[in-house]
């Protein structure tokens, strides 16, 4: 399959008119991970941007096949299958939307999930409320994510005070933060990459 083009593996899945009008646009846009740029082109023909039901389909099994993945595996090791499980679920976000993944003393995961909800630019995070989470499903670790409405997945000053006053709040209760994802559309940084946990 790796030899195919893209309008070839589209084809597979919705037939060659259709395929050949979706394989031009970024593979992105085509499976829902981020929007049109030319948003009026929406409106004017639909089937070239509206997810497919069955790429939409596809879509929902990738995402599905990376969190079974998560739980096999020892999360600390296998960044780009989380990084991709993020992307699909929060990267193409027009809010900011901030996540913990809640980990086994393996490191497998017990549950990810949305924690908070914000505005285009900011969310509002109560160490007191991430405490509580991480007692009710008895993790040992976490990994947090948030996403980046504005495109651009580098971390914030205030992104890494955060991520220390989180983790010095669940030190407390011997919760190891492993890493902080910001993603953005298809794109990622990991705390634990650049050394900044």
């Amino acid at each position: 399959m790796k030899d195919r083009s893209n309008a070839d593996l589209l084809a597979i899945l919705v037939g060659r008119s259709l395929a050949n009008v979706m394989a031009p646009k970024p593979l992105a846009e085509v499976f829902g991970f981020e929007k049109p740029r030319q948003m009026q082109l929406c409106e004017e023909d639909p089937a070239i941007y509206a997810v497919n039901p069955t790429i939409a389909a596809a879509k929902e099994l990738f995402t599905r096949c990376m969190r079974e993945r998560m739980s096999e595996e020892v999360c600390l090791q296998s960044p780009d299958s989380v990084s991709a499980f993020l992307c699909s679920e929060i990267g193409h976000f027009e809010h900011e939307s901030f996540w913990c993944l809640w980990l086994d003393a393996q490191h497998r995961l017990i549950a990810a999930g949305e924690m908070f909800r914000g505005t285009l630019t900011q969310a509002s995070i109560h160490p007191r409320e991430v405490v509580k989470s991480a007692l009710h499903h008895n993790a040992a670790a976490v990994i947090f994510a948030h996403n980046h409405p504005s495109g651009l997945p580098e971390p914030s000053r205030s992104d890494e005070l955060l991520t220390t006053a989180l983790s010095q709040s669940l030190c407390l209760i011997e919760v190891k933060v492993l890493d902080h994802i910001i993603v953005a559309s298809n794109k990622f940084v990991s705390f634990a990459e650049k050394g900044l946990i």
